[in-house]
């Protein structure tokens, strides 16, 4: 079958795009995308720790708007029964993508790739998670994606903005300057769950095999790919290009 990719404006300015929306608050960030991108636009949810704040936040604002989750075959128990918990809760228009093989073919044919160091695990988000994203936005024909980071959550993520371009489309960040503060008071003002893990030390959720509880004093990302890592792929370049373009445009 013949994939297609939806194609970002030409015109379409990054640097004004960012200024427009330095100083604006989250939901005017997410009202300014959907007048901008109209249908194009998704949203992508790990459904991690913190992830009601957005799925709450966006679908206020537009109902109906795609939520994308990558299955990736290797996710706690507890993270389905959150993925059905919010879905049934909000709503949800979920569509949900998983890779092409299985996590047990995976496993099969190239062993635990979490255990072979940076490259293997790099391999691993390849298969089961930016593959299955990537032809979500091409079956959703998608321009542009929503979604919730924060740039207290990783190095890589200090130097976003409010917009980029990665791999031919545009990325929205509405709370990308939000302190867990911020995330916390949101969340207890409209009543909303965290992942349940989270009662148990895990402040950030990924895959069972690279995630774990912190201590007292760590970061949240610490307990993630084992201290090797901490990005999985799907929101930073792939290529120099890509890196290139994103600082160019003050990234």
């Amino acid at each position: 079958m013949t994939r297609t990719t939806a194609v970002l404006d030409t015109n379409f300015d990054l640097d004004a795009a960012n200024a427009h929306l330095a100083d604006k608050p989250a939901d005017q960030v997410v009202a300014w995308a959907c007048d901008v991108f109209g249908d194009g636009l998704v949203m992508s949810s790990s459904f991690g720790v913190q992830s009601a704040v957005m799925l709450h936040l966006v679908t206020r604002i537009r109902p109906d708007i795609p939520i994308v989750f990558i299955d990736t075959g290797f996710h706690f128990f507890d993270t389905y029964q959150f993925v059905d918990q919010m879905t049934d809760r909000l709503n949800l228009n979920l569509h949900v993508y998983q890779a092409q093989t299985s996590s047990a073919w995976t496993l099969a044919r190239h062993g635990k790739l979490w255990e072979q160091g940076v490259d293997g695990q790099n391999q691993l988000d390849r298969i089961h998670k930016v593959e299955p994203m990537q032809r979500a936005l091409d079956e959703l024909e998608a321009t542009a994606t929503l979604a919730g980071l924060r740039r207290g959550q990783s190095e890589a993520r200090k130097s976003m903005s409010r917009v980029m371009i990665l791999r031919g489309r545009c990325k929205v960040h509405p709370i990308l300057d939000w302190s867990q503060k911020d995330v916390h008071d949101y969340l207890k003002a409209n009543d909303l769950p965290r992942h349940p893990l989270n009662d148990q030390g895990y402040a950030s959720i990924g895959d069972w095999y690279n995630t774990l509880p912190i201590t007292a004093g760590q970061h949240e990302r610490e307990g993630r790919f084992g201290g090797m890592k901490q990005e999985c792929g799907l929101h930073i370049p792939e290529t120099p290009e890509e890196s290139a373009s994103r600082d160019s445009s003050g990234l």
